[in-house]
């Protein structure tokens, strides 16, 4: 499988002037597609394992400490959650998957409106999978790639918590997960970043190829 986004590879190394967060307020929280925002807004939807660090890097990204609630407890996020950020983007909060403690039929249901959200939203331009660095790649986040890849879903992995691991071991993880990859069903590595909540890591980047991919759609239109 390929994975590209309009044409751009991976910009995770490029040091690049990032978007300014002006606003972010928040809009909507449901668990039917139906309901989420009828306008034409781009939204770019954040995804994950349940403990992988979702709400403190939405938090870090859109430079509000309490935009996305954080927890002590993972499994937290059960809704899709709208965020409108610079009142021309959405960034989507999405269920955390994966975690036991979350009962088999709530987890049914999760999967059900994600699959949904996903295969129905026009307006999804991209979804982020956040993946924790420090670990060996986890069945599970393969699994949500590939059924991403087959169903022609551009997306793009972010690793988070990057600030836990020493330079040469983070490099060390990274390729890795690529090498995991690409002698798997892919035939280059998706779009990356790698983060941190704690230090900023990453945000610059992030934001740019956002910002990127939203001027690239104004301008073909």
């Amino acid at each position: 499988m390929k994975s590209s986004i309009n044409g751009l590879k991976n910009v995770s190394s490029k040091k690049t002037l990032s978007m300014k967060i002006n606003s972010a307020e928040f809009v909507i929280s449901n668990q039917d597609v139906s309901k989420c925002p009828s306008n034409r807004l781009p939204e770019y939807a954040f995804i994950g394992r349940s403990n992988v660090g979702k709400s403190s890097l939405i938090n870090m990204i859109t430079d509000h400490k309490n935009l996305a609630k954080t927890s002590g407890r993972p499994g937290k996020t059960q809704l899709i959650n709208h965020f409108l950020i610079n009142k021309n983007w959405y960034l989507v909060d999405l269920p955390g998957y994966g975690y036991a403690r979350v009962s088999k039929s709530s987890k049914a249901k999760f999967q059900k409106f994600i699959t949904k959200y996903f295969e129905q939203r026009e307006q999804l331009i991209c979804g982020f999978v956040l993946v924790d660095v420090r670990h060996e790649p986890q069945k599970i986040d393969l699994e949500f790639m590939e059924y991403l890849g087959e169903s022609g879903i551009p997306f793009s992995i972010i690793f988070t918590k990057a600030d836990k691991l020493k330079p040469n071991a983070l490099e060390r993880n990274v390729a890795f997960y690529q090498e995991t990859l690409l002698n798997g069903l892919w035939e280059e590595m998706p779009p990356y970043f790698v983060t941190s909540s704690s230090n900023n890591q990453g945000r610059d980047e992030l934001l740019a190829y956002i910002d990127n991919i939203n001027q690239n759609m104004a301008s073909d239109h």
